[in-house]
């Protein structure tokens, strides 16, 4: 009987450790509902330069001032947002869209060149996607936007733990203010484009279910006992013996 005891104690105390572990394990948690927004209307999305961007600048009709080289890993954007190009020199470019940059530097350029036209674009343009996906990491943006499935099918897809009506993203709005939005990829009628397309920068979190969570935690939580029981098990077998 007190065995008996013994064991549903040891339960209660390891549901109880799991749990609190289980929780620790889920990322990007809030104390307050994440709702996702299913009546926001499609926003204009324009990228603005920012502090450690790679740009690529092209100078048409003249070649000479956009050396091949200079294009291949971009032009770096310092950590005060400043580029050094020929002619024009050192010039803040961060916080401009790619159009208002171009259209910034065409006016510099024209004290020294005959209508000058300018390109500008950022060559490292990405959102990040975490979680349940077969493949987490760094997701590389070829446009201005990309939408969720997207970037999941990028990613190669969710696992069979992923929790599919529990994806988060995480976006920047500027003045370091972040907002997390929660979206249901498992009903068709709550998703909303606008609620679904990420931007540069964004970070998806797509959260396990909570057998996952449990499981991994009662992992870590069991695997010290595991450990003792193999260190101990010589001794035991040695004391047996010894016995007979």
């Amino acid at each position: 009987m007190k065995r008996d005891f013994s064991i549903v104690l040891l339960f209660i105390f390891t549901f109880t450790a799991c749990n609190q572990g289980r929780s620790d394990y889920e990322l990007l948690q809030s104390n307050t509902i994440v709702k996702s927004e299913t009546k926001k209307k499609l926003e204009k999305i324009e990228y603005k330069i920012v502090p450690q961007d790679r740009l690529s600048v092209i100078i048409y009709q003249y070649p000479e001032l956009t050396p091949t080289k200079m294009n291949e890993k971009g032009i770096l954007v310092d950590s005060q947002g400043y580029i050094s190009l020929p002619l024009i020199h050192r010039i803040k470019i961060a916080g401009y869209t790619q159009y208002e940059a171009a259209t910034m530097l065409e006016k510099k350029y024209k004290k020294y060149l005959t209508e000058p036209s300018l390109n500008i674009e950022v060559m490292n343009k990405r959102a990040y996607i975490l979680g349940e996906v077969k493949r987490s990491g760094v997701i590389r943006l070829e446009n201005e936007t990309m939408s969720v499935i997207q970037a999941v099918a990028t990613a190669g897809g969710l696992t069979d733990s992923a929790q599919r009506d529990q994806v988060f993203v995480i976006t920047h709005d500027g003045n370091n203010t972040m907002r997390m939005r929660r979206i249901d990829l498992t009903s068709f009628t709550v998703l909303q484009a606008s609620n679904l397309l990420i931007k540069p920068n964004d970070i998806i979190y797509v959260q396990p279910n909570k057998w996952k969570s449990f499981r991994v935690a009662s992992d870590d939580f069991t695997s010290p006992f595991e450990t003792i029981a193999k260190v101990a098990s010589p001794f035991v077998t040695l004391k047996y013996l010894t016995q007979d």
